[in-house]
């Protein structure tokens, strides 16, 4: 089977889970490799920056994408561990005294982000644990709870002042660094993210198969029933706070390679609430909606950011005395990410995925799809 028109069925259920399930997704799925591989030859260090945002937005919203979109746990406090996993990796490389042979092969990083995963993961479980007995709207001051705990009380108050560096720390040049491969250009963090990227969807499409996934989605459409059926209510959805929190911490730690140094700044409420918007208009409860939704959040972002700098420049050059309407037109940018949602929630409440679904069938069925006729 080339693709599956109508008519045509997989005839095993193993046929049916594999990741390539037909020749022509393989295809599609080189070529994205492909485009990808050779994209910071094509475009400038401007857009390159551009797509490794998105590939951090990719790994921060992933666990938003778990607790929401499979497992039903409204979260709203998810840039607290993603700060975590930053805070961990950045003072794993800054403070442990790694011996000499760590450094001059560059494990010292790469193990800071598995820490920070870890780290991150356990924090996440600390404040997972009230979802045990409360859920919905109670759930929800919990999330935010870890928000303002972590964020400015814990990481500003004690965390960013160790070393009496401030509020945050500077990586040196030349410490972000994996085996003999220093990252210090935006083409190998953008080579990096993509790796990392690849890495966390294809672990969290082969955990959604898994028993715990499976146990997940049944918690999400009801949990009483998941419960009478012997699912463990609270042991899953721990084990879904961990591994959520394991992915933000995941984000954080790569995040401190495009930045060079981490503040609490970089982890304020509004991302919290940014990773929620993206997976509602990617899609709830798909992973193909996560890169959608972060995909256009991100371009949406940076386009009305050259939009508002060409006409402030317009106004100053051409008409000073409007010159006033620039501090107004700045504030439309994160205008725009509310309305994006409003209209998403009222004419696309499924999200950019469900559409792809949509048009993606069509063309699989054609000529016999149904044309509402």
């Amino acid at each position: 089977m080339s693709y599956l028109p109508c008519g045509t069925y997989f005839e095993s259920y193993q046929d049916d889970q594999k990741w390539w399930r037909t020749p022509f997704i393989k295809g599609k799925m080189v070529f994205m490799v492909i485009a990808l591989a050779v994209l910071p030859f094509v475009v400038g260090t401007q857009w390159l920056s551009v797509a490794y945002t998105i590939n951090y937005y990719i790994l921060a919203a992933l666990g938003v994408q778990l607790l929401i979109g499979y497992c039903g746990q409204i979260t709203l406090g998810h840039a607290a561990f993603v700060a975590v996993g930053g805070y961990t990796s950045a003072m794993m490389v800054l403070f442990v005294p790694w011996p000499q042979w760590m450094v001059d092969w560059g494990l010292a990083y790469p193990i800071s982000i598995i820490c920070a995963g870890f780290a991150a993961a356990l924090w996440s479980v600390l404040f997972g644990l009230p979802s045990a007995r409360v859920k919905g709207f109670y759930l929800i001051m919990t999330t935010m709870a870890a928000q303002w705990i972590t964020v400015p009380l814990v990481i500003t108050q004690y965390v960013s002042q160790i070393g009496g560096r401030g509020q945050s720390f500077s990586l040196p040049p030349g410490v972000i660094k994996i085996g003999p491969w220093t990252i210090d250009s935006d083409e190998k963090i953008y080579y990096f993210s993509i790796i990392l990227v690849l890495i966390c969807l294809v672990a969290m499409g082969n955990h959604l198969r898994s028993k715990a996934g499976r146990a997940w989605i049944a918690i999400r459409d009801n949990d009483i029933a998941a419960e009478t059926m012997g699912v463990n209510i609270v042991g899953y959805k721990l084990l879904a706070f961990f591994v959520a929190g394991f992915f933000a911490g995941i984000a954080g730690a790569f995040y401190i390679s495009a930045l060079f140094f981490v503040s609490p700044e970089h982890y304020e409420w509004f991302y919290s609430l940014l990773w929620v918007g993206i997976i509602l208009i990617g899609g709830v409860g798909s992973i193909q909606g996560l890169v959608f939704g972060s995909v256009f959040v991100v371009m949406v972002f940076k386009l009305l950011e050259l939009g508002v700098l060409g006409l402030s420049d317009i106004l100053m050059t051409s008409y000073p005395e409007l010159g006033w309407m620039t501090t107004k037109l700045i504030f439309f940018k994160e205008s725009a990410f509310g309305l994006a949602i409003i209209f998403f929630l009222i004419y696309e409440p499924n999200g950019l995925s469900y559409r792809y679904w949509q048009l993606k069938n069509y063309f699989n069925l054609w000529p016999f799809s149904y044309t509402g006729k």
